[in-house]
């Protein structure tokens, strides 16, 4: 069995003068992965490996989120190929993951996440919104076998405000 929690980074902004990876979050961002880590609190067990887009809107979301779980931050890793906006790397970090690891999640970059959400789900999403979650749990042993799981559940900051 494995499970993969897809998590797209909080809102960012446009304020400053900054290349695209360097952006941060705006303040609702910062509210919004805060109410996701929380939640996720009461529902995440264990996860056995984080992966981050190296992107600042990403990563300061995923050590926001994980502040929230009880989680050695030994697991947590910066994945360049989760600075893609099309989903094929984020395909391949995924399906490449160690078979050791059972619990997988990522934090990146829509257009690629709602895809692979709608890709590998069992329900479909119209858009994967920032901050948003979908955890998919699928019937495997081998990350590389790996089609459609089932959707375990999904978060949307939106209905925790």
């Amino acid at each position: 069995m494995k499970t993969l929690y897809i998590i797209r980074h909080a809102k960012s902004s446009w304020k400053f003068d900054v290349t695209d990876d360097k952006r941060p979050l705006n303040e609702r961002g910062l509210i919004d992965a805060e109410l996701v880590g929380n939640e996720l609190s009461t529902k995440v067990k264990s996860v056995d490996k984080i992966l981050s887009s190296p992107a600042e809107r990403a990563h300061t979301t995923a050590k926001i989120i994980i502040k929230y779980l009880d989680i050695d931050p030994s697991i947590f890793y910066l994945e360049s190929e989760l600075y893609d906006f099309e989903g094929r790397m984020v395909i391949d970090v995924i399906k490449k993951c160690n078979n050791k690891i059972n619990t997988l999640m990522i934090f990146g970059h829509n257009h690629a996440f709602t895809s692979i959400a709608n890709l590998f789900g069992s329900e479909t999403i119209d858009n994967l919104p920032t901050s948003g979650v979908v955890a998919i749990q699928f019937d495997v042993n081998d990350w590389q076998n790996i089609t459609v799981g089932k959707t375990l559940f999904t978060i949307f900051p939106k209905s925790l405000r």
